[in-house]
């Protein structure tokens, strides 16, 4: 079975959002298909439209220079010179794969840019899906790691030093995509809105009219249909993040390959981890991208080693649902949690 991108609530589903709204500040909620999923954004305020048509319009021009399936793209630029020569590319591109290092640095390599080869020779998601032999796999493993991605930033030029290396942004780009489409709201005025990029990357943008805290559930690993949930967050304005193993998968011989790839092994993350989500205070710069490169980190590592990660970075909290059904909250967890399925037990 194959789960569609597109689905609203992939990640999350979104609750009790606005009350009470008067005509002349009245709530506006659009939607729109980007980066090959649906992205839903409710805003209030008197401009809330023209904000959401130009939060939109940034998404577009982020996919457009950030995606490797746009041949046009800096990033397929980039991975069409691998191992041959330094390409020019915009700044936000060099910002998003500076941040990726660091990170990768961070988690030990848990996260890396660099599974482009994997991510092909897979193709989870697509019609050419399938699971590699082992040989096919350690054919491709030499050219992942992001210690050969080469940056000059006197000139905003990237290279990949091996040929046949390839960047992949999908487990940055949305998270970037979040925090300008907050950056462009607040231009226009609004101070009250919910940014649900795919279900997966969502910002709580201000206070409800009502003042209580934003109510975020979490979709249930196991579950397809939004009526199920693992637990509903409370929150004031945070940035959240959540991956899982069910938002791109196929079953083969009764196992679950997901998009989620270990770049050390080529295989599918396997620590034990269903589904884990981020939650970032909005005074840390760029929480939503932060948010989702740190979703991967304890997927891939796992609940003890992730979570040592995961506090050692002020401001970021963390729960992580394992496949024997329990939950898992990081030592810095400070937002309330309720209504936990009776199916998950919470750990701590």
């Amino acid at each position: 079975m194959l789960k569609k991108l597109y689905v609203i609530g992939i990640g999350i589903l979104l609750l009790s959002l606005f009350t009470g709204c008067s005509n002349e500040m009245k709530e506006v909620d659009k939607q729109a298909f980007k980066m090959d999923t649906i992205m839903d954004i409710k805003a209030y305020g008197p401009k809330a439209d023209k904000a959401i048509n130009a939060a939109f319009d940034r998404i577009d021009e982020i996919e457009q220079i950030a995606s490797a399936s746009v041949e046009t793209s800096d990033i397929s630029a980039i991975n069409s010179a691998s191992g041959k020569e330094y390409v020019k590319v915009h700044p936000e591109i060099i910002n998003m794969i500076k941040t990726s290092i660091k990170y990768s640095e961070l988690s030990e390599g848990a996260f890396d840019i660099t599974v482009g080869p994997l991510i092909k020779l897979w193709g989870i998601g697509t019609e050419n899906q399938k699971v590699p032999t082992d040989g096919e796999i350690k054919k491709v493993l030499p050219l992942v790691g992001y210690k050969n991605i080469s940056i000059k930033e006197a000139d905003n030029s990237v290279k990949l030093l091996k040929e046949g290396m390839s960047i992949d942004l999908g487990g940055i780009a949305k998270g970037y995509a979040a925090d300008e489409a907050v950056r462009i709201l607040k231009e226009y005025g609004v101070k009250s809105a919910i940014i649900n990029l795919g279900g997966s990357s969502v910002y709580a943008l201000g206070e409800k009219q009502d003042k209580s805290l934003w109510a975020i559930a979490v979709q249930h690993p196991r579950k397809d249909d939004n009526k199920n949930y693992t637990c509903i967050i409370r929150m004031p304005e945070q940035a959240l993040s959540t991956s899982g193993d069910y938002e791109r998968y196929f079953i083969k011989d009764g196992k679950r390959y997901h998009h989620i790839l270990n770049p050390f092994t080529g295989y599918p993350a396997d620590a034990k981890v269903m589904s884990d989500t981020i939650v970032i205070s909005s005074d840390t710069p760029n929480c939503n991208m932060l948010a989702d490169i740190l979703t991967k980190v304890t997927f891939v590592s796992g609940i003890e080693k992730g979570f040592h990660i995961i506090n050692s970075i002020q401001g970021v909290e963390c729960i992580a649902v394992t496949t024997d059904y329990k939950i898992y909250k990081s030592s810095g967890w400070k937002d309330d949690m309720e209504n936990i399925s009776p199916e998950f037990t919470l750990v701590n």
